[in-house]
């Protein structure tokens, strides 16, 4: 079974070409100040995640996605509330996706990202503008061809061979016995591992996603044990 979808860290679609680093560029996505002397907006500045947020979550609305029907998945932590902090600095993959369904295809899961760019702002804001265009498309009558477009793809799940009971994953148990274990213990070899295998420090995508699934199969598991 795939990892569930997670706002933080990056969840990148099956079957979506990843483009090397070397390769990305910087984006000219920008905000126009307006300047009080002339009243005219020539003052840019480099776009903000919470811009970009805004751009992205507009372009959805447009499109019939409801707000409890977005995810927004990249490699920035996330708010209570799900989005992107915008004042952390620029993690290591700057890719972008965003999980959405229409109100009236709830059923069928879409997806787009990007990661051509060197900040997660532009990736974020070019999903934005890549929906607005396809939506000129469902403007002039071809409804049907942009539901095609907008193909539903899963989270990237770990491997296979890697899909091991929690306390395995975390390293807690000797011989498979789990007594004593107290969920203090599962946090903190969680911690441990998580400093070893984050994408942000070069660990591994799918072994962190293991990990990820790991600690909260152990925080249902330990619920109510204490030492």
């Amino acid at each position: 079974m795939a990892d569930p979808i997670t706002s933080y860290p990056l969840c990148w679609p099956i079957g979506w070409k990843r483009t090397p680093v070397s390769s990305r560029s910087r984006a000219r996505f920008t905000t126009a100040n307006r300047d009080p002397a002339t009243s005219t907006y020539r003052f840019r500045n480099s776009l903000t995640v919470a811009a970009a947020l805004k751009r992205l979550v507009a372009e959805l609305q447009r499109l019939g996605v409801p707000d409890y029907n977005v995810i927004v998945s990249t490699n920035i932590r996330t708010r209570q509330d799900g989005l992107p902090y915008s004042n952390q600095s620029e993690p290591q993959d700057a890719g972008a996706a965003v999980y959405f369904r229409r109100k009236n295809d709830a059923s069928n899961q879409k997806c787009l990202a990007i990661d051509r760019y060197d900040r997660v702002a532009d990736n974020l804001a070019a999903i934005a503008a890549t929906i607005d265009y396809m939506r000129g498309i469902e403007r002039h009558g071809g409804a049907e061809i942009l539901d095609r477009a907008f193909t539903g793809f899963a989270a990237l799940p770990p491997p296979i061979e890697a899909q091991r009971p929690w306390w395995q994953v975390l390293e807690i148990s000797k011989n498979g016995e789990l007594a004593g274990v107290t969920i203090e213990d599962a946090e903190e070899a969680y911690r441990s591992l998580a400093k070893q295998l984050h994408p942000d420090i070069g660990g591994n995508a799918a072994q962190f996603a293991e990990l990820s699934a790991a600690i909260r199969a152990a925080r249902d598991s330990l619920k109510g044990v204490s030492p």
